[in-house]
């Protein structure tokens, strides 16, 4: 007697806990007017439920994480992408900026350069210039030619080369009998230059013009 009276209040402990335990299963039982009338299997079937329920809430919530994550770890790859292509495009507008100012000085100093020319040009009266005062000038105009090719700036070799519109200004045509000359250059009148491969001037040429003898 007193052995059933112990068992009959443990399964009475037993229905109340597993209530407390899953307060939805509880809460639908007694809307449906259930209330105490359902057994052991009910509540492990139900209470599965509610954990398949609280999984999927789980995986719903990490795959909302994950694809967050996803769209913070793409924004900042195009935001680093962005970053190296703006810094690589300022280095080469700088580079470019540099070249071009030092263009515009090489513009400037050309004129020297010829008038150097000029003066080497007529041997006869060179020549006749005190020596002292030849050489100190040739050593300048030298110094010059060296700065200007560590610069990456050098005169366009021309002399008995074709005729090339990118590089020659044609300022006259000398007739020649010898077919092997025609469309050569026969003398320079102004040195072209070019600067880091690009003519920043063409060379003024006369142009051997073959033409038959009659």
């Amino acid at each position: 007697m007193h052995k059933d009276s112990h068992s009959k209040d443990k399964k009475k402990q037993t229905i109340p806990q597993r209530r407390a335990e899953s307060p939805e299963i509880e809460k639908r039982f007694i809307d449906n007017g259930q209330d105490g009338k359902y057994n052991d299997i009910e509540i492990e079937e139900d209470q599965e439920v509610v954990e398949d329920n609280i999984v999927k809430k789980l995986r719903k919530k990490l795959a909302d994480c994950q694809k967050e994550r996803k769209e913070y770890l793409d924004g900042w790859q195009r935001a680093k992408a962005d970053f190296i292509n703006a810094k690589q495009a300022f280095g080469k507008e700088k580079k470019e900026y540099i070249v071009f100012a030092k263009e515009n000085l090489l513009q400037e100093i050309l004129p020297v350069l010829d008038s150097f020319d000029l003066a080497f040009a007529n041997k006869e009266a060179w020549e006749k210039v005190d020596k002292n005062w030849r050489l100190g000038v040739e050593y300048i105009y030298s110094q010059l030619v060296t700065v200007l090719k560590n610069n990456d700036c050098a005169p366009i070799d021309s002399l008995e080369k074709k005729f090339n519109p990118a590089e020659h200004d044609c300022i006259e045509i000398i007739k020649t009998d010898n077919k092997e000359e025609s469309d050569h250059i026969a003398e320079i009148v102004q040195k072209g230059y070019s600067y880091h491969g690009k003519v920043v001037r063409p060379s003024k040429v006369k142009v051997f013009s073959y033409e038959k003898i009659k």
